[in-house]
């Protein structure tokens, strides 16, 4: 591949993104000039206007939806009443998930119709900890992931690691390659990949892979799921942006999956893309992280993939020989429990396991995650456990990606510091990585980071897992990482100018919609 044809590919998308992203702009611009012009020549119209937008004010606050998206949405929708209501219609209100809240509904219960319940691991964790097994139960009965043991873990805390282990398991391939991934760019890193599936689907095996529209955007384009599509491997982009503002433009697959023959899975944070493997990185050393699943476990990112997957086509298939019953005996007697979350229902599950965490820390909490805007119930969660004697830290990057983010995330720190909080800045570079490791027992690692994008509206995947050797390897990183990162919990103490704590809260204010 040309680097020079890659370039142009990718310009050709930057151009169709920058045509989307005017057509969006103008398009709020007309609501805006409605709001200014029209109820200034129409007094009856300005009058309806007011009623209904007190009116949707209202039912935004009887709605059972987040303290802080609440409070943007009415004072949008009190201040600029045009404006606020067309865009709680078609963002807010989730009228535009109809189709898609009915479609994946229907092909997940087909998946997960192959993932019942584990009644005697269910027992076996609830004699050795009852708080576990409270956790596993709530995400079993919320989403239908169940917990299993007979599965291996291993923990990548490099992801050049992580991306030779994925490749010399996709040349093991017998049966079929599922790859979801939120951004996957026609680089380097990718190209082995490519060229190992390439040879997998010539050699008949079932190779499907998933990205999302947005996310690659600017790594690739159309003429990159032809060029798979050529050799065999069915690729597909999931929700398209469109020029015409819709809700679930908003709503985007974040999930990181790769599974292998049913048996193999890997997740973690990482995309396929160069700065992800620190093969071309512009905010310094990227730091990511990411999981090795093998045995039974796996079913459940099977199913995973093969909801989102469903979304792209019409026709049903049957699934069943995507769920093998697999002979591999585990090492390790441990519980594992991969699930997803998704923004079509009430349910915030990718935020609610973290709180249980949270609040069954005993010792210690530690936390890594790039983006750090988060709600009420997680600022308490973390306070409280602060206050009640537990070691929580969180490590946010050193080197942004995104400046305002990065300044939203640290209007955060003075809150969480003063009640003992303690924060790190990865200073080599980019923190990416999304994990949790409490009291050498559970951790989690995924997609999710501590943000409204993550917790509220994408599409994400985590995986909880006790009483594992992966448990301690990951602690064992966060040792490394605060030996390497700036302790900045001193610089937040104490008082703070007006205009600073100003500021503050304007950005924390805009947190919901960054």
């Amino acid at each position: 591949m040309q680097a020079e044809e890659v370039k142009e590919r990718i310009k050709n998308d930057g151009v169709r993104a920058s045509f989307v992203a005017l057509s969006v702009f103008f398009q709020i611009l007309w609501f805006i000039w409605m709001g200014l012009h029209v109820g200034q020549y129409n007094h009856a119209f300005n009058g309806v206007i007011t009623v209904a937008s007190w009116i949707l004010a209202l039912h935004v606050y009887s709605r059972y939806m987040n303290s802080a998206y609440k409070l943007s949405w009415i004072i949008l929708i009190l201040f600029m009443p045009v404006l606020g209501i067309s865009m709680y219609i078609m963002f807010g209100s989730q009228m535009s998930h109809v189709w898609i809240r009915k479609h994946p509904k229907t092909h997940a219960i087909t998946s997960r119709g192959f993932l019942p319940e584990n009644y005697s691991v269910q027992e076996r964790l609830k004699t050795e900890d009852l708080a576990m097994a409270n956790q596993t139960r709530y995400i079993q009965r919320t989403v239908g992931y169940p917990v299993y043991q007979n599965t291996d873990v291993v923990y990548h805390n490099d992801t050049s690691i992580a991306l030779e282990d994925i490749k010399a398991e996709l040349r093991k391939a017998k049966d079929f390659i599922f790859m979801e991934y939120h951004a996957i760019e026609d680089s380097v890193s990718w190209a082995g990949i490519e060229e190992v599936l390439t040879e997998k689907a010539a050699a008949g095996v079932d190779v499907r892979v998933l990205y999302d529209d947005v996310g690659s955007i600017f790594y690739i384009s159309t003429p990159f799921a032809r060029r798979l599509q050529s050799k065999g491997i069915q690729c597909r982009a999931f929700n398209r942006i469109s020029p015409l503002l819709n809700g679930f433009m908003n709503n985007r697959d974040h999930r990181k999956i790769t599974v292998v023959d049913g048996v193999v899975g890997f997740t973690g944070g990482y995309n396929l893309a160069d700065r992800y493997f620190n093969i071309d990185s512009p905010y310094g050393y990227w730091k990511d992280t990411g999981l090795k699943l093998t045995g039974d476990a796996v079913k459940s990112l099977t199913a995973i993939f093969l909801e989102m997957w469903n979304t792209t086509q019409k026709q049903k298939e049957d699934q069943k020989r995507y769920f093998p019953v697999i002979a591999y005996r585990a090492k390790e007697d441990g519980y594992v429990q991969p699930y997803s979350d998704t923004p079509l229902d009430y349910e915030k599950v990718g935020e609610n396991v973290y709180l249980n965490l949270i609040k069954n820390a005993k010792r210690y909490v530690y936390i890594t995650t790039p983006y750090l805007l988060i709600d009420d119930e997680m600022h308490s969660e973390l306070t409280l456990a602060a206050q009640r004697g537990v070691d929580v830290r969180i490590v946010t990057p050193g080197i942004p990606d995104k400046k305002l983010v990065y300044r939203a995330t640290r209007s955060y720190y003075a809150r969480l510091i003063a009640c003992g909080v303690r924060i790190y800045e990865y200073t080599p570079g980019f923190m990416h990585a999304k994990q949790f490791v409490s009291d050498d027992e559970v951790a989690i690692v995924g997609t999710i980071n501590l943000d409204f994008r993550s917790l509220y509206l994408h599409f994400e995947n985590g995986c909880w897992f006790y009483n594992c050797k992966a448990v301690h390897d990951v602690k064992a990183d966060f040792e490394h990482l605060f030996k390497v990162s700036e302790e900045v919990t001193s610089r937040y103490k104490g008082k703070r100018s007006l205009t600073l704590r100003l500021g503050e809260c304007i950005l924390r204010l805009l947190s919901p919609m960054m």
